[in-house]
């Protein structure tokens, strides 16, 4: 056996032998199960039942059988949005207000505060096993470790991205891709093993190996998928091969179209311009339509695996009779990205076949634009298109069929869910330390009365982009702008901007942004990077 096969074959080996054999009977009913699933750096409307021309039956069923939110929002970037999903806190309260670099200040320390506690070490309190398989990404210190913050079986990737394949560099400038094995580092050799199906895996033979199968159990679900670079399995990939030669404009006309009659947005939005930086598709040579076509076939390649696999989860959920005692929940830790990874020196260049091991590539922002649909601009950003999240919940005969809710919501509420829904308490202190107060409120309400809805104040703030969302009024700047408003009632897509119409509307809202990022300890971000 050689270096490249011996970690996966050996690891899925002992695996299957030390799993017991599941039984299928219907597990007593108690506290429920929980799936939590992240999709990394997909848009809002990337999903069939969010829009998309992409096949995602396996999250669309979900759809159909449950909830959707579709004011959802997430935190603008994987790191912050982890943090928040994880503590039910604003990500500077969490210590990662930005990436896991230490800034030299305890809102951008880059790893997880002390004074915040994860879902898991909670639901450890109520007998939950626990388990994580994906991206993590929320400090490379000891503490911020999944297997010390409160993880039976863990299997993360710890920083930025990685290979698909392996684990390979994708930086030239010292940084390091790193995976755990429950607090282990290892290195995937083995190539023919699809990190989107390795995560899958380890989640399904992790389940098996619950010692005690009469405790529920927690599963955080943490794809890197679709993040860049986009690579995805050759079978994949030939399914959507040709089908994006149209191009942006007319595949963002299409899905604002299916957005509007799934009731997913309003009519009254109208489709945000197509982004400036974009050319006109039919400008284009054949040769370009042709590779531009190919990198969104590969995105849609990624997006369509990643659900084949949350089937193979749903699946086994159902095969050891669990599934109708288990709540699901999938969302997306920010919007579609524009990154240019082709065009940043410290990304090391490689131009092999598209979508393969031996391709670094991303889609760009033109086909970002597209995954954001009806909104502007991308992950890392405080409009629309950076931080809105496709968002689905499904736990049988606790939330109602099909139902769709405009509540406003963010990506702190899921711990306060989690909580309800498992009967935990959040506590004022864990261990020997205070324990910052929650910011978000449960979505439980939402589960039987999706039509209800309260008023919400939200706020951003990600390196130097700004936000605050109150009721319908929206304050929004990109770092070093001015302010811009816009009512998201009339104009979610952010087309027709107030401020100059209502400067006392921009006055008050930034007096109240101005407290929140004193409180949560925002810094001008042009004095610490």
């Amino acid at each position: 056996m050689n270096r490249k096969t011996s970690f996966w074959t050996g690891m899925i080996w002992a695996l299957a032998v030390a799993a017991p054999v599941p039984v299928p009977a219907q597990q007593t009913p108690g506290k429920p199960n929980i799936v939590l699933i992240l999709a990394d750096d997909m848009g809002f409307s990337d999903l069939g039942s969010f829009g998309s021309e992409i096949s995602t039956p396996n999250l669309d069923r979900l759809a159909k059988e449950g909830l959707r939110i579709t004011q959802f929002y997430n935190s603008g970037r994987c790191c912050p949005s982890r943090a928040a999903l994880l503590t039910g806190l604003y990500p500077h309260q969490a210590g990662v207000g930005d990436m896991v670099q230490d800034k030299g200040t305890p809102a951008y320390q880059g790893y997880l505060s002390k004074n915040s506690a994860t879902i898991v070490q909670l639901l450890k309190t109520a007998g939950y096993n626990t388990i994580v398989s994906g991206k993590w990404h929320v400090g490379l210190v000891p503490s911020a470790w999944a297997v010390n913050r409160g993880f039976d079986q863990s299997f993360t990737l710890q920083n930025n991205g990685a290979s698909y394949f392996n684990s390979e560099p994708l930086y030239n400038d010292g940084r390091t891709v790193t995976f755990q094995l429950n607090g282990r580092q290892i290195q995937r050799y083995d190539t023919s093993r699809y990190l989107t199906q390795a995560i899958t895996d380890f989640a399904i033979q992790s389940v098996d190996r619950i010692k005690d199968q009469s405790n529920p159990f927690f599963l955080y679900l943490a794809y890197n998928a679709p993040h860049w670079p986009i690579q995805a399995l050759p079978e994949d990939i030939a399914r959507y091969k040709g089908k994006y030669l149209q191009g942006w404009d007319a595949l963002r006309e299409a899905r604002y179209r299916k957005l509007i009659s799934l009731g997913i947005i309003r009519k009254e939005w109208k489709l945000s311009p197509r982004y400036e930086k974009a050319p006109e598709w039919n400008a284009l040579s054949e040769a370009e339509k042709d590779r531009w076509g190919t990198r969104m076939a590969i995105y849609a390649a990624m997006v369509d695996r990643m659900d084949q696999c949350i089937g193979q989860v749903l699946d086994k959920l159902k095969a050891i009779g669990r599934d109708r005692n288990t709540l699901v929940i999938f969302l997306s830790d920010n919007g579609g990205s524009g990154d240019t990874v082709r065009e940043w020196s410290y990304v090391t260049p490689k131009t092999g076949e598209p979508g393969s091991v031996n391709s670094i590539d991303s889609y760009d922002p033109p086909w970002g634009n597209a995954s954001n649909t009806p909104f502007q601009l991308f992950k890392k950003n405080t409009h629309e298109g950076g931080i809105a999240s496709p968002f689905i919940a499904w736990f049988p005969g606790r939330i109602r069929a099909n139902a769709l809710s405009i509540q406003v919501s963010h990506i702190t509420d899921i711990m306060p869910t989690i909580l309800e829904t498992a009967g935990v308490h959040y506590p004022g202190t864990f261990g020997n330390e205070t324990l910052t107060p929650l910011a978000g409120t449960s979505l439980t309400p939402l589960f039987q009365n999706p039509q209800a809805t309260k008023p919400r104040t939200i706020f951003w703030e990600h390196e130097g982009s700004r936000a605050v969302r109150k009721g319908d009024w929206k304050l929004v700047a990109e770092i070093d702008r001015p302010w811009e408003l816009y009512d998201l009632k009339a104009d979610r897509s952010e087309t027709n901007n107030l401020a100059g119409r209502y400067p006392q509307k921009v006055k008050e809202l930034e007096s109240e942004y101005l407290q929140w990022a004193e409180k949560v300890g925002v810094v001008d971000w042009n004095t610490i990077k």
